[in-house]
């Protein structure tokens, strides 16, 4: 009888339930804190209990875990610089969407090799929170993998749902049960709709076939996200941080009865991908929250130990250490300058009465 199921499919290899990974890499107390402590700080940015902006801040993506955590070591000693003004989120991307090709992230190809050694990549990406995390650093990252959340989601204090996948139900499903607050990128083609149709979505309870923490396949129901926002990250139409946009978001976030949440990419199509630019995007934003614009609740940066990125010739041994592999990002120095300036010209504004 001929065959008519898994056709194209070559293997099935297990992989291990969520609960035993966590089993095996158990948070402990400083991670935990951290976690909840920075979700409830976060939650109430977005609420506008706490003044202070979010800040997302790191590479674009995480390839090599001693980079990473050097980066965060950096992060939780100029954290007191900037702490009345700022929540500083170590940004830790373990997922790369990709228009076509191209290397998938730490979790689904950890050895750059296209072998696919993704129990390696899960057990890396929870060893990585888990140091980051008793730094006293939040993690934030973007959720692509709707299994990928049950693994690591509790080290994980802020999510995000990428351009290409706000659109998607599956995602605005799996958003609508995450733990943390989440946001939500306008599509590549600069739509703040989809954005916006993905906040209505999540906000509310759903019903959808996943997986349990031991792996089973279940029917997940959840409560509904109230912590939502919007990201604008620009698109094919250009940027879309001004004020004029900012405007337009906040009508078309009113219009629908929905918060004015808005956290601002500094990279991607605002800055047309060039580090450089991301601080020309900053200083704008800060201007326009000390103007009043309060519902700008933060900005996103890409920042790497090492400015600029690089390419991947199969020799690990000859790649710049803390450099990125796939979008450029600005250097580490440049980033802290960066920070220092916002963070002042917020205060001076504060002193002199302007909304922080």
């Amino acid at each position: 009888m001929a065959k008519t199921s898994d056709v194209r499919i070559v293997s099935f290899v297990p992989l291990l339930p969520p609960l035993e990974l966590k089993e095996r890499l158990p948070a402990g107390r400083e991670s935990t804190d951290t976690v909840i402590g920075s979700r409830e700080t976060i939650a109430a940015i977005l609420a506008e209990r706490d003044p202070r902006l979010l800040v997302v801040v790191g590479p674009c993506s995480i390839h090599d875990p001693r980079s990473a955590l050097e980066y965060a070591q950096r992060l939780a000693a100029f954290q007191p610089e900037v702490e009345d003004v700022f929540l500083l989120v170590m940004r830790v991307y373990f997922e790369k969407p990709r228009t076509a090709l191209g290397w998938r992230g730490l979790i689904l190809d950890p050895n750059l090799d296209g072998s696919y050694d993704i129990d390696l990549g899960l057990h890396t990406a929870r060893e990585i929170l888990l140091n980051i995390t008793s730094l006293g650093v939040p993690a934030g990252s973007e959720m692509l993998d709707p299994i990928v959340p049950q693994y690591i989601d509790d080290l994980v204090s802020w999510a995000s749902i990428g351009a290409r996948t706000t659109e998607s139900q599956t995602h605005r499903e799996m958003a609508s049960g995450l733990s943390m607050a989440v946001g939500f990128k306008n599509g590549t083609d600069g739509s703040i709709e989809t954005a916006i149709n993905a906040m209505t979505s999540s906000g509310i309870p759903h019903s959808f076939i996943g997986i349990d923490p031991r792996g089973n396949t279940a029917v997940v129901n959840t409560r509904g996200n109230s912590d939502l926002h919007v990201i604008l990250r620009g698109g094919r139409g250009g940027p879309n941080y001004r004020s004029w946009d900012i405007v337009r978001v906040e009508e078309m976030l009113r219009h629908y009865d929905l918060p004015t949440r808005i956290l601002v990419d500094c990279s991607h199509g605002n800055s047309e991908k060039d580090p450089a630019r991301q601080p020309l995007v900053l200083e704008d934003i800060v201007t326009q929250r000390l103007a009043g614009r309060r519902s700008i609740k933060g900005f996103m940066l890409e920042s790497n130990l090492v400015a600029g990125r690089q390419d991947f010739d199969g020799d690990r041994d000859a790649l710049v250490y803390g450099q990125s592999l796939t979008d450029a990002c600005m250097g580490w120095d440049e980033t802290a300058s960066l920070l220092r300036g916002a963070a002042e010209r917020l205060r001076r504004g504060a002193s002199r009465g302007a909304p922080r």
